[in-house]
């Protein structure tokens, strides 16, 4: 149970770093220039959790901003009788700044409660346009960072706080080991019943150019500015799929 429950989390792909000065920045009355008017300052979003379509537990997503400085959290738990198997918790951490142009992640961490010493952590480096991996003890860096590039888990939220996102969508990923290009493609995602009504959703699909990658298809809610409402992945024969079940946005 426990490897079914880090499959989950590494499939949806989820502390803050910031420079002192940038801190500083985040409380002058400026802070909010280059933030997306009407930003979302505070989002908690819970899903259930479901694997082949039988419930395994509940992932909580919490989005905070401070100015321009957001921190993105995304935790995933087993419920039921499962919890007695797995009591631990799986910790995603995405932390950066709120820009025009939408999230730009500066670190991410990939945490669990049971193997601290598994920590997998990757900071951007945007002005050498590299990524700084750590994992177990070892340091190894990549290069070739390119603008607009999201991690594991603001992947999800930048199609919130972006300008606008095109039908044909490309975009590099960073988990906590590795950088992979993604390249979705949107279509009608039809309507979905959600705990704050039915939503008209668009749904973005992962062309994927392997077997082996990962499949992922996104629905987001437009009239919610692209409220990520339900998130599916297939991988080797199992899907994993994400359903919203409560929402609380602030502004």
């Amino acid at each position: 149970m426990r490897r079914l429950i880090l499959l989950v989390a590494c499939l949806f792909a989820a502390t803050t770093a910031v420079a002192e000065a940038a801190v500083k920045d985040a409380d002058s009355p400026r802070a909010d220039a280059r933030v997306k008017p009407y930003a979302p300052r505070h989002i908690e979003l819970v899903y259930d959790l479901y694997r082949n379509g039988h419930k395994l537990g509940q992932v909580t997503d919490t989005f905070s901003r401070n100015g321009k400085l957001y921190t993105l959290v995304s935790e995933t738990r087993a419920s039921g009788p499962l919890a007695m198997l797995w009591p631990g918790a799986i910790r995603l951490e995405s932390s950066g700044e709120v820009t025009r142009q939408g999230l730009r992640p500066v670190q991410f961490e990939h945490a669990r409660s049971d193997a601290p010493h598994k920590l997998a952590t990757a900071r951007l480096d945007w002005k050498q346009h590299r990524i700084d991996f750590q994992y177990k003890g070892r340091s190894w860096q990549v290069d070739g960072l390119q603008a607009g590039a999201q991690d594991q888990l603001s992947q999800l939220y930048q199609m919130m706080f972006a300008p606008s996102v095109p039908a044909d969508y490309t975009l590099q990923v960073v988990s906590g080991r590795d950088l992979n290009d993604y390249h979705y493609v949107r279509s009608n995602g039809g309507s979905l019943q959600t705990p704050i009504g039915t939503l008209a959703t668009q749904k973005y699909e992962r062309i994927t150019q392997t077997p082996d990658q990962k499949a992922v298809t996104v629905w987001v809610a437009p009239a919610r500015q692209n409220l990520p409402v339900q998130v599916r992945v297939v991988d080797e024969g199992v899907t994993v799929e994400q359903r919203l079940v409560r929402a609380n946005v602030k502004y």
